[in-house]
């Protein structure tokens, strides 16, 4: 192949996939494109790698342009094999080079290459590095879309290595958007939706990173370059990613023993107005049923909590349950919490209650399967009062279930 120049000594290194690709429980039927990039400076740097199937073929490609063992940094924006997968091939030519990644990344690609021996450089938000003859700056984007990803900028060129962020899934033979000789916004999109819009909530840190960047180009790991238009894609994903639903209402339902789940309950509404959605809280036991069933059927998200006594329920609340699973509340979303001692075996008592209704009621399985994210946790399970690491929990379930209820696509 020739040299695929992205601007003086940056050249594109990475690996077209033209099959019917497998990926997140999808089929790209356009293929895809594994994008890794060289800057061949005084100090030769490799900005992500490609899928883990086609790592030799990677490396042998890259010894076109360079030695690897001149290679003095590999960069690693995100963790996933289909980025990082080449990785282990390269460490192994490139016996000199220090890995550059965020602090979570470290030990996923200790564990994944067997590089415990290696040298990491581990940056932060705002850090720079001097590659000689050219800066590259790292902003961390957690989320986007998993916890360990960073998006790395290089100052003098103006071009902007996002890893999947702003990436389309074909595998065209034009590497760059506008000589693809047709539209690639709807590829664009579609790319957004499937990948990114579950992630939507991190899209803020992403633009707000992005203010303080003159990004001329954008060089993603899938699909085309982007280097025309570059203000049309970042407002697309500030479009995409906005609250695009209003007027919606949550009412949460608890039973207490010493105000634990209470205090759930209150940190559970703080975080939906905080967000501009309506949130109800009715204490079961202090409240007459028909006026909870009443909010319930007004309602777009439902949370039902309670204490758990002696492995159970406490107070009214499985009179409210029972009749809930004789109601249609489809189209809702459903949620269980609690605070606890022991086992907490009410929680769970309460998410087999909501599994016999028809609304859609979250799961850490369900969330892991349709997100990847591993930090949003339901049923939300809380040890005692809710403090510290548990109030974090707290948030980042409330939140999941406000961008669920403030996101249409």
């Amino acid at each position: 192949m020739n040299k695929i120049k992205l601007a003086e000594d940056t050249y594109w290194v990475g690996k077209i996939d033209n099959r019917e690709v497998p990926f997140h429980r999808l089929i790209l039927a356009k293929g895809t494109t594994y994008n890794a990039y060289l800057l061949h400076t005084a100090k030769p740097t490799v900005i992500d790698t490609v899928d883990l199937e086609f790592g030799r073929e990677f490396v042998e490609y890259l010894s076109q342009l360079i030695d690897p063992s001149e290679i003095q940094y590999i960069v690693i924006n995100h963790t996933e094999p289909d980025h990082s997968g080449g990785l282990a091939a390269l460490a192994g030519r490139a016996p000199n080079a220090t890995i550059v990644c965020t602090e979570l990344a470290v030990d996923d690609l200790k564990e994944m290459y067997k590089l415990h021996s290696r040298n990491f450089l581990v940056v932060k938000d705002g850090d720079t590095l001097d590659i000689g003859g050219k800066t590259l700056k790292f902003k961390e984007t957690p989320y986007l879309h998993t916890a360990e990803t960073m998006i790395t900028y290089c100052v003098e060129d103006k071009i902007l290595f996002p890893c999947d962020i702003f990436s389309t899934h074909m595998a065209a033979q034009s590497f760059f958007a506008d000589e693809a000789g047709f539209d690639i916004t709807e590829d664009f999109i579609g790319y957004y939706n499937a990948i990114i819009h579950p992630h939507r909530r991190y899209v803020r840190t992403l633009l707000k990173a992005l203010e303080e960047l003159d990004v001329q180009m954008i060089a993603p790991s899938h699909g085309f370059i982007l280097r025309t238009d570059i203000q049309k894609y970042i407002d697309l994903y500030a479009q995409l990613s906005a609250n695009t639903v209003e007027d919606k209402r949550v009412t949460i339902v608890y039973t207490t023993i010493k105000n634990n789940t209470k205090k759930v309950a209150e940190q559970i509404k703080r975080i939906f107005e905080e967000n501009q959605i309506e949130a109800s809280v009715f204490n079961a036991d202090k409240t007459d049923k028909d006026e909870i069933i009443a909010s319930i059927k007004e309602a777009d998200a439902v949370w039902i909590g309670s204490s758990t006594k002696y492995a159970d329920m406490i107070g009214n609340l499985e009179d409210l349950l029972i009749d809930l699973k004789e109601m249609n509340l489809e189209g809702k979303i459903a949620a269980a919490f609690g605070s606890y001692g022991w086992s907490g075996e009410a929680i769970e008592v309460i998410q087999d209650y909501l599994m016999q209704t028809n609304m859609n009621v979250q799961s850490t399985s369900q969330v892991i399967k349709t997100t990847g994210m591993l930090h949003v946790e339901f049923p939300v399970r809380i040890r005692f009062a809710p403090k510290n690491e548990q109030l974090k929990k707290i948030e980042h379930a409330a939140a999941f279930v406000a961008d669920l209820l403030q996101s249409a696509i």
